[in-house]
């Protein structure tokens, strides 16, 4: 097996243990894109052609996904200030706090950092960002 084959497979077997899809149905009941979409209404309400756009469905997509969270109590629909005839997704307060929920679960870091010494963290941040950079000029 080759070194790069080698650290494919331990990145493999290090991620897949960690199931934040699992910990979403877990704590939220929620699947990742619509716990992405919570998180994405944190920062401001969005029109749902806004989430369609944002999130690359059609905008019939996005109805369905706001009624089910609507239904939730998460989002609720309100008027749009600038056009009468379009609608804002806002977050309800149970809405921010699942928000909040799930941007800890989507972006804290694995409890296994904590074991790290800052240099097996800055050497992983440096592979990281030469892997990203290579996917980006593909």
């Amino acid at each position: 097996m080759s070194t790069g084959d080698e650290a494919w497979a331990g990145m493999r077997a290090f991620f897949s243990g960690e199931d934040r899809r699992r910990a979403l149905r877990v704590e939220l009941d929620l699947g990742p894109v619509k716990a992405e979409l919570l998180v994405s209404l944190l920062q401001e309400p969005m029109t749902l052609r806004e989430i369609a756009q944002a999130f690359d469905v059609d905008p019939s997509a996005a109805t369905v996904a706001v009624d089910r969270l609507e239904r939730r109590g998460f989002v609720r629909r309100g008027a749009h200030p600038d056009d009468n005839r379009r609608k804002l997704v806002h977050l309800t307060d149970a809405g921010r706090q699942a928000a909040e929920t799930a941007r800890h679960i989507l972006s804290d870091p694995p409890s296994e950092f904590a074991a790290l010494s800052a240099d097996d963290l800055a050497a992983l941040t440096r592979i990281f960002a030469a892997l990203n950079s290579e996917s980006e000029t593909r």
